[in-house]
C-alpha cells in the first residue's frame, strides 16, 4: 500500500491494492463499558503525517488527528461490543466481534486485512496478524486512534452520569481509584460482570 509513514518500519505485506483495511480494538483491559474496535482504508492519495500508536499521543494529538482520518481516509468504521456482549462471550470473542463489525461497516469494502495482535478476527476476508501493528503500519495506527477516541469518549459520558467512579479519569481500567470506588458505591449496569473484580464486589451484594 502506497500510503507515505516515514515513521514506520518495513512490513512484508501480501497484498498491493489500495483497499488495505487497518483494525485494532480498545478496552480489553478495563472493568466497564463496551469493547471498541475501528478499520480504516487509508487514502494512498492523502496521507496522514504523525500516525502512530495511540497510547503515544497525547489526548489533544489523538482528536487532532481522529479528525483528519474521518476527513481524508477512504473509510472507516467504529463499532463496539457491549458490556453484556463481553460478559455472554468473553473478552476475547467480543473484540473480535467488534471487529468484524467495523470490517463489515467500511464502505467501501476493504479487500485485505492488517489486524493488530496475534490473531485474525475471524473475517471471511483475507489479511494477516500484526503484533503491535499500531506502531508497524499507518491504516493499523489509524484504527488506534478512532477506536481510542471513541471509548475515552464513552468514559467521559460515563464519567458525566457517575461522577463519583472517576472514569474520565481511569477510563474503566482497574485502577485504584476505580477499586475503591466499586467497594464504595457498588458495580453498575455497565460493568463487566465477568470481570473478577465486579464478580467480587456483587458476591458480596
Amino acid at each position: 500500500m502506497a500510503v507515505k509513514a516515514t515513521n514506520f518500519p518495513p512490513l512484508q505485506i501480501d497484498y498491493a491494492g489500495d483497499r488495505l483495511a487497518g483494525v485494532d480494538e480498545v478496552g480489553r483491559g478495563p472493568l466497564v463499558g463496551s469493547v471498541v474496535a475501528a478499520a480504516v482504508i487509508l487514502d494512498p492519495a492523502r496521507p496522514i503525517d504523525g500516525l502512530t500508536d495511540s497510547k503515544k499521543l497525547t489526548a489533544r494529538k489523538r482528536e487532532a488527528l481522529d479528525c483528519l482520518i474521518r476527513e481524508q481516509a477512504l473509510a472507516f468504521t467504529v463499532a463496539e461490543a457491549s458490556a453484556t456482549e463481553v460478559d455472554q462471550l468473553n473478552i476475547y470473542y467480543a473484540t473480535h466481534l467488534a471487529m468484524r463489525r467495523a470490517i463489515d461497516g467500511l464502505a467501501p469494502a476493504a479487500e485485505y486485512l492488517l489486524v493488530d495482535g496475534n490473531r485474525l478476527p475471524g473475517h471471511a476476508l483475507p489479511g494477516q496478524a500484526v503484533v503491535k501493528g499500531d506502531a508497524r503500519h499507518p491504516a493499523i495506527a489509524a484504527a488506534s486512534i478512532l477506536a481510542k477516541v471513541a471509548r475515552d469518549a464513552q468514559m467521559v459520558a460515563l464519567d458525566m452520569r457517575y461522577p463519583e467512579y472517576g472514569f474520565a479519569r481511569h477510563k474503566g481500567y482497574p485502577t485504584k481509584e476505580h477499586l475503591s470506588a466499586l467497594a464504595v458505591h457498588g458495580p453498575l449496569a455497565d460493568h463487566r460482570r465477568s470481570f473478577a473484580p465486579v464478580q467480587r464486589q456483587l458476591a458480596l451484594l
